[in-house]
């Protein structure tokens, strides 16, 4: 069964932290690279 005697903010963290900066980095290039794909467009196709 749960223990009982779980105390906040005991658990080592840093690998989630590690996967959750590196989805956020990735997220954010992808981002910037589709803005950059839409003004490419936006400019060149005519």
């Amino acid at each position: 069964m749960a223990e009982k005697d779980h105390k906040r903010g005991e658990m080592d963290i840093t690998d989630q932290e590690k996967t959750f900066n590196g989805f956020i980095r990735l997220s954010t290039n992808i981002a910037i690279v589709c803005i950059a794909i839409i003004i490419f467009l936006a400019i060149f196709a005519v």
